[in-house]
């Protein structure tokens, strides 16, 4: 089986020498130059290895690493220019394996990679814990759709099988909706305790207060704990007017919500800021826009980007699901299905506007 390996390094010419390196010993090479897209990356791909640079342009390396040991057991081979021992001594701490300095030769690298892949890995996570989580996760989804008229609301999550932090919720009072997906950081019983909490600080207030206020308070309560554990969680939180299909909406960090029109031309929703607990005292801007009659909204996990080798390919295939499904659980079933690695939790929520619903809600 061909091992995977994360080069987390913005300096373009290590990270070839890194690439090559790897590659002529057998790894399927994956590179990202800044530390949110490679924890992004490492939640995607399960690496075997990861080569970290220290100085990183976005977050501290030594912060990259404590978070990459919340749901990663991949080895991880620090490759710094910082010559103190402390930055080394803090480095494993931080949960690295092994620290090698820069300048290094490639037969220096490859020899403490294969050193490294002769440790025993870390244990995997007892069966009853994974159920435990099971649980868990099951619990914090909602038993069934909202009833609003002139729109189908589906939404489904289909756990891995090591069972992750992905949620959705929504409430509606028939002239509004609210719904949310998100994805706590990492898995097991962990994932799971971060996204109740985070479900339960998000319920509040849901259809009174503004996605951008709701965000926002919700960041603040969580934020100390996300930051002691090095966690973090991505969401998308959207409150419609069913009236009149506008809706505004928050995207801490997810960055896989689609607006699909009535004419079958979609759009990826922009991101609003980072994901909640990455960066203490980040601050979220709210967005609108208008789902027309016979369009839909979709929101989807990144579990759904295991299947496919670059995220438009995967999102268009979610919107073509969607367009040709006969109605939203159809469409949800469809996304759903799309996955067919198990590696990650696939999560989605599709809300479709009749072709003649306007009007509708306001009598």
């Amino acid at each position: 089986m061909t091992r995977r390996a994360l080069i987390i390094e913005d300096n373009p010419d290590i990270r070839r020498l890194l690439e090559a390196t790897l590659m002529r010993q057998g790894f399927e090479a994956t590179s990202a130059g800044a530390g949110y897209p490679a924890l992004e990356t490492a939640r995607r791909i399960t690496p075997d290895l990861i080569t970290l640079d220290l100085g990183l342009p976005d977050l501290d390396g030594l912060e990259v690493c404590r978070t990459l040991r919340v749901f990663s057991n991949a080895y991880i081979l620090v490759v710094t220019a910082r010559a103190a021992e402390a930055d080394r001594l803090e480095a494993l701490e931080r949960g690295a394996d092994d620290v090698l300095a820069k300048p290094f030769s490639p037969r220096e690298l490859q020899a403490r990679v294969e050193a490294l892949f002769r440790r025993p890995r870390a244990a995997s996570v007892p069966e009853s814990e994974l159920q435990t989580a099971a649980r868990v996760q099951q619990g914090l989804l909602p038993e069934r759709a909202p009833n609003v008229p002139g729109y189908e609301v589906a939404g489904a999550c289909h756990p891995s099988r090591s069972v992750g932090g992905d949620f959705f919720d929504w409430e509606s009072d028939g002239s509004s909706l609210a719904f949310t997906l998100a994805d706590a950081m990492g898995k097991g019983m962990g994932a799971a305790l971060v996204a109740a909490t985070a479900r339960a600080v998000l319920r509040p207030g849901r259809l009174e207060q503004g996605p951008g206020a709701l965000v926002g308070t919700a960041a603040r309560a969580l934020e100390p704990d996300l930051l002691r554990l090095g966690s973090f969680v991505t969401l998308l939180h959207t409150r419609l007017d069913a009236a009149t299909g506008e809706f505004t909406y928050v995207d801490a960090g997810h960055g896989l919500g689609l607006l699909i029109h009535p004419d079958g031309m979609w759009e990826r929703l922009p991101t609003s800021g980072p994901p909640i607990g990455l960066l203490q005292g980040a601050e979220w801007t709210a967005h609108d826009s208008k789902l027309e009659p016979g369009g839909a909204l979709v929101a989807l996990s990144d579990g759904l980007l295991e299947a496919f080798p670059r995220v438009d390919e995967a999102l268009n295939a979610a919107a073509a699901a969607v367009l040709e499904a006969p109605d939203a659980d159809a469409a949800v079933r469809a996304i759903i299905e799309l996955d067919s690695t198990g590696q990650d939790d696939t999560t989605a929520i599709v809300v479709r506007r009749d072709e003649k619903s306007a009007g509708v809600a306001s009598g």
